[in-house]
């Protein structure tokens, strides 16, 4: 086994954190700003790509996080070393409500794709790569970018999801329709592609998109209720207006809102 055998525990309901315990000399590969606590005698360094790549040199680690940058990533990631003497405990939290997944490459037959944002961390020595789309609809219609996470190796990740996680397992020639940034993850067995909704008033007043992803089995599917990127149109839709008006969901009882907060400028 080439990555590192970690240990972990998954914590919360809306607003999960995992925590990973590293054997004397164990690692774990974090993102960048998602750590949370670990206890004394882990050290922290920050490495260039992955890590996966260290027996390969200078130019190794280059390809490593050139990889990273093409999927909207940080070139760097952040490296905990357990240099006590027993075991020790480190944990990670998700940056959005949600669920935290854990990933056991072993049973993925080594691979498992994801979206880009949905890493988390893994054991030392899995690959955190870049999974091109053979088909050019995909990268002009999937609303999430033309290329997709490829985590790879031997060792456990955990990716996290956006509100209620869904998990379904689709045979031989299954197919499942989803919103393009619903999607947290799937096996590498599942076939990818982007259909056209069709019809006139799907496409103008069904405010759904153009387009949703097929998924063809067999494989595992991960599906996340709420994106974050609907959640973020959600607030900035919200957000108030220029002049300092609040933009409520009504008028009426907006106006009445913004009355009894003292705010005049509706």
């Amino acid at each position: 086994m080439k990555s590192h055998e970690i240990d972990y525990q998954i914590f919360g309901e809306e607003m999960q954190y995992v925590e990973i315990e590293l054997d004397p000399q164990e690692v774990v590969m974090a993102e960048p700003g998602s750590f949370m606590m670990m206890e004394q005698g882990i050290a922290m360094q920050t490495v260039f790509g992955d890590g996966s790549n260290e027996q390969d040199g200078f130019l190794g680690k280059i390809f490593s996080a050139g990889k990273r940058l093409l999927t909207g990533e940080n070139l760097f990631m952040t490296a905990y070393l357990n240099e006590a003497a027993d075991k020790r405990k480190v944990s990670f939290a998700s940056p959005f409500p949600g669920k935290i997944v854990a990933i056991d490459l072993t049973h993925y037959q080594g691979k498992f794709i994801c979206q880009k944002d949905a890493f988390l961390c893994a054991a030392k020595g899995v690959s955190v790569g870049i999974e091109f789309s053979k088909k050019l609809g995909r990268g002009l219609f999937g609303g999430e970018g033309f290329i997709m996470q490829k985590l790879e190796g031997d060792g456990m990740a955990f990716v996290h999801s956006g509100g209620t996680l869904a998990k379904k397992v689709l045979g031989p020639n299954d197919v499942l329709r989803v919103d393009t940034g619903c999607i947290v993850g799937f096996t590498g067995q599942v076939d990818y592609d982007i259909e056209f909704i069709g019809g006139i008033k799907n496409s103008l007043f069904g405010g759904e998109g153009l387009f949703f992803a097929t998924l063809r089995g067999p494989g595992e599917v991960y599906i996340q209720s709420l994106p974050f990127s609907r959640l973020a149109d959600r607030i900035i839709a919200s957000a108030p207006k220029a002049g300092g008006s609040r933009r409520d969901e009504g008028s009426v009882l907006g106006g009445l809102g913004n009355l009894l907060d003292g705010d005049n400028s509706f």
